[in-house]
C-alpha cells in the first residue's frame, strides 16, 4: 500500500537534493552526511525489524514517514531559498534574507 507514496517521496526528495548538492558549500556537505547516515540507519532498523518478525508492508511505512519528512524539510528550505533569491532579484540592493538577523 505504502510503495507507491514511498516512490513518489522518494523521487521528490532525489530532486530537492541534488539541488542542494549542485549549489554546493557548508549546507550540502551537511546534506550529503546525512544522506549516508540515514541510509546507513534505515538498513540497519529495517533488518532489525524483519528478524524481529515485522512486515515487510511495516517496513516500508516506517522508512516512507522518514522519506515524507526530509521531503518536508528539503522543501521548505527550497522555498525559502526561493523566496530569498526572487527578493535579490526584485531589489538587488536590499538585504539577502541570510544577513538579516533578529535582535
Amino acid at each position: 500500500m505504502w510503495n507507491w507514496m514511498l516512490g513518489l517521496e522518494s523521487n521528490r526528495v532525489i530532486g530537492l537534493r541534488l539541488a542542494k548538492l549542485m549549489r554546493g558549500g557548508k549546507a550540502a556537505q551537511r546534506e550529503a552526511q546525512r544522506m549516508v547516515s540515514e541510509k546507513v540507519l534505515a538498513a540497519a532498523k529495517a533488518g532489525t525489524g524483519l528478524m524481529a518478525g515485522a512486515s515487510g508492508d511495516k517496513i516500508v511505512e516506517q522508512y516512507r514517514r522518514k522519506v515524507a519528512a526530509n521531503a518536508k524539510r528539503l522543501s521548505a528550505n527550497e522555498n525559502r531559498a526561493e523566496f530569498a533569491r526572487a527578493a535579490r532579484a526584485a531589489c538587488p540592493a536590499a538585504l539577502s534574507v541570510e544577513q538579516v538577523r533578529p535582535a
